[in-house]
């Protein structure tokens, strides 16, 4: 099996990084291409046997499974490039949210799907979010499904909770990453103790928070419950964090789904879909 990667940013070389490293697949297996082909140079470099394409219909005319890794607005343009080298055997992903599945199958024959990754990818861990299109048969899906299993948790989502399902598992690990640098930073500067102490225990205790809500059944408010004492310390501080981060998760949503129904309607318009040939897909 070929698997070409079109962009090899931070989430395409985190994918190629990842596949290797599970080893679901092998260097020789990898054609990549990249805007500044040094990038894929130095992949190729690093692993010895992948392929740094000349450009992008070089990937994509010689790939089984095709993964799409630009920003939403270069899509358009990437599409154009390979449309006439790709065939309805292939199977293309794209990995950014706000990318349609009715924008792909607008353009190219292949068979169509998104799958949003997480950073956690790299640690065999976390959620791939599975969004197939109707032409993805059962065979494809379980192939696709099958190499992420073997570097995160596949789950098949519908393309409606494209969104809200990220923020959990995509940005989720940025958010909690802020928050921690947060309490850190005023515990050293409160108590003086070293920071890399305070990360590794700090990654620990995520570490076993995930596995309590993963594995023993507990919801976040049990687990609450579990650890604080009415007038006890741990009440005493959730309190404080109610009282500061009132409304802040509802902001948090209505932030990154504005940004998403904004990168949305640009590529529609991009792709000249109209509102009602939206509601046909």
């Amino acid at each position: 099996m070929k698997v070409g990667f079109i962009g090899t940013g931070n989430m395409g070389s985190l994918l190629i990084d990842a596949f290797i490293a599970a080893g679901a697949l092998e260097p020789h297996q990898i054609t990549a291409s990249n805007r500044t082909r040094t990038k894929t140079e130095q992949l190729s470099e690093r692993y010895p046997g992948l392929k740094s394409a000349a450009n992008n219909r070089e990937t994509a005319a010689c790939s089984h499974i095709l993964f799409l890794c630009v920003k939403p607005l270069e899509f358009h343009h990437v599409l154009q490039e390979i449309q006439d080298v790709t065939t309805p055997d292939q199977i293309a992903v794209s990995i950014t949210s706000p990318v349609q599945l009715r924008h792909l199958e607008s353009r190219l024959p292949c068979k169509i799907s998104k799958i949003i990754p997480s950073i956690t990818h790299l640690a065999g861990s976390g959620a791939s979010l599975c969004i197939h299109g109707d032409r993805m048969q059962m065979e494809d899906r379980s192939l696709l499904e099958e190499l992420f299993a073997s570097i995160s948790r596949p789950l098949q989502v519908s393309e409606n909770f494209t969104r809200i399902t990220s923020d959990f598992s995509s940005c989720g690990p940025a958010f909690l990453a802020f928050f921690l640098d947060q309490w850190i930073a005023a515990a050293v500067k409160l108590t003086g103790m070293e920071q890399q102490d305070l990360i590794r225990l700090s990654g620990e205790m995520l570490l076993g928070t995930g596995k309590l809500l993963t594995e023993s059944g507990l919801t976040p408010g049990e687990l609450q419950a579990r650890v604080s004492v009415r007038g006890g310390i741990t009440a005493e501080a959730l309190a404080v964090l109610d009282a500061h981060l009132n409304n802040a998760f509802e902001q948090l949503i209505m932030t990154t789904q504005a940004k998403y129904d904004e990168d949305v309607h640009k590529l529609d318009r991009q792709f000249d879909i109209s509102e009602v040939n939206r509601q046909q897909y």
